[in-house]
């Protein structure tokens, strides 16, 4: 299989996870409270192993200290704006104290998933063992995001199907983020610089957005299962590490 058709055939998955967001109509708020809190937990960790263990490390190897930190940075940077202009944001209760605007939040999405695209693209021009493991990444921190928006969507007055469907297309532009990422980086030579940019992101994303909605969590058992979770994602990526490189 050719580098072009992993990229399409990962970021088609990636746009089917949008379709997660059913599970919220089988569910009780509380219980889908349950759920996706630890979906969040295991996301951290992995989100952070891939960062610090796959993500910074491949790109210290190239670009050499400096110029990766300075990356790193930027994609922190330009994360933190896209949530914060865009109010891109993260509600995993299904209520937040502030609520986006519906169509806000899927043009947020769209733009975030676009970039996710350009990623998993850029890590299967490196190598395809590479690029699997950024989109299984990406995949397992977009799960509870989608059952979250779905929840806000339907919140801010969207009905269950047409909210699914109007999610699902946002989501989809991750293809199209994959599709130019290929042809774009391949072109350019620049892909190596994806890499720290990524890593910047996810930690943004682990420590600014999903780590302060596990620390709501006053129950002493579930703070418990919650730290095991963010242990087991990480564990998953450091063994990913010794086993795949």
């Amino acid at each position: 299989m050719s580098v072009l058709y992993w990229i399409i055939l990962m970021t088609l998955l990636n746009g089917f996870i949008a379709l997660a967001g059913a599970v919220s109509f089988l569910l009780t708020k509380k219980n889908l409270k349950k759920i996706t809190i630890f979906l969040v937990s295991f996301s951290i960790g992995s989100l952070l192993g891939g960062a610090f263990i796959h993500f910074i490390p491949e790109a210290i190897e190239e670009l050499l200290l400096t110029k990766t930190v300075i990356f790193v940075l930027l994609g922190i940077a330009v994360f933190y704006v896209l949530e914060k202009v865009l109010h891109w944001h993260h509600c995993h209760e299904g209520e937040c104290k502030v609520h986006p605007a519906g169509y806000l939040l899927l043009y947020g999405d769209a733009i975030h998933n676009f970039l996710d695209g350009l990623i998993i693209a850029g890590s299967f021009l490196i190598n395809i063992p590479f690029g699997i493991i950024t989109s299984i990444l990406i995949i397992l921190h977009e799960f509870p995001q989608e059952i979250a928006d779905i929840g806000v969507l339907i919140h801010g007055g969207f009905a269950k199907k047409k909210a699914l469907l109007y999610n699902f297309i946002a989501q989809l532009t991750s293809v199209l983020g994959g599709i130019v990422g290929f042809f774009f980086i391949k072109a350019s030579n620049y892909v190596i610089f994806l890499l720290p940019f990524a890593a910047g992101g996810f930690i943004y994303i682990a420590l600014g957005d999903l780590i302060p909605e596990v620390l709501k969590e006053k129950d002493p058992k579930r703070r418990i299962i919650n730290l095991l979770s963010i242990i087991l994602g990480l564990s998953i990526l450091v063994l990913a590490k010794v086993f795949v490189g």
